[in-house]
């Protein structure tokens, strides 16, 4: 079979999360970039009418959303990793940090950063706003805990991580919330992790 492509670039989170996954499972997936004039094509459009990334081509499987991949790599690849948890309260709560992700984070660290970085129109202040919101939120739960939901990491980790841990790229600062940074610190400790290339802090973060 040939080798999984997933279609993304190398400073989307998105892409990342699903990255971080194969990586930490021991699957090799080939990234291709993607960058937005890829996605205007009909190739592209063809694999996913909404033209967003990443997009996951596995043989006979064409798969788009970041955190529906991961589900689907856990659950064929993740057999008893514990990547999805096996108690039904478990994973809801994990499902419930895949909807966050897929809400505030989007709409919060990840809007603002790419305002910042790629020149985007969108409202900063606002996104900042929800940022500021969902980490009081974050610190506060992680307060005591060493991963999002029970005692080790799942999938609500690293679909939360991606964005968090570049937040200063959006304007956030994350030094007001030691228990996230302490997170960061255990996810980047697991094997298989690597963060996405940096891209420069604003200057009021610079200093």
């Amino acid at each position: 079979m040939p080798e999984p492509i997933l279609y993304g670039t190398v400073f989307s989170g998105h892409a990342h999360r699903v990255l971080l996954l194969a990586r930490m499972l021991g699957r090799e997936i080939r990234l291709e970039a993607a960058p937005p004039e890829i996605r205007r094509t009909e190739a592209f459009g063809a694999l996913n009418p909404l033209r967003q990334i990443p997009v996951l081509v596995d043989g006979d499987v064409v798969l788009p959303d970041s955190n529906a991949i991961m589900v689907y790599l856990a659950r064929r690849h993740g057999a008893g990793s514990g990547w999805i948890p096996a108690a039904p309260l478990q994973e809801a709560e994990m499902q419930r940090w895949l909807s966050l992700a897929a809400g505030e984070l989007a709409y919060g660290p990840a809007r603002a950063r790419v305002v910042l970085q790629f020149g985007v129109e969108e409202d900063l202040p606002h996104a900042q706003r929800i940022a500021a919101t969902l980490l009081a939120f974050m610190e506060q739960h992680l307060a005591g805990r060493e991963f999002l939901v029970g005692t080790r990491p799942t999938l609500a980790d690293l679909a939360m991580a991606s964005y968090v841990a570049v937040a200063p790229e959006g304007g956030i600062p994350l030094t007001p919330y030691p228990a996230i940074g302490a997170w960061l610190e255990r996810l980047r400790a697991l094997p298989g992790w690597f963060d996405m290339p940096a891209r420069p802090l604003p200057a009021a973060l610079a200093s």
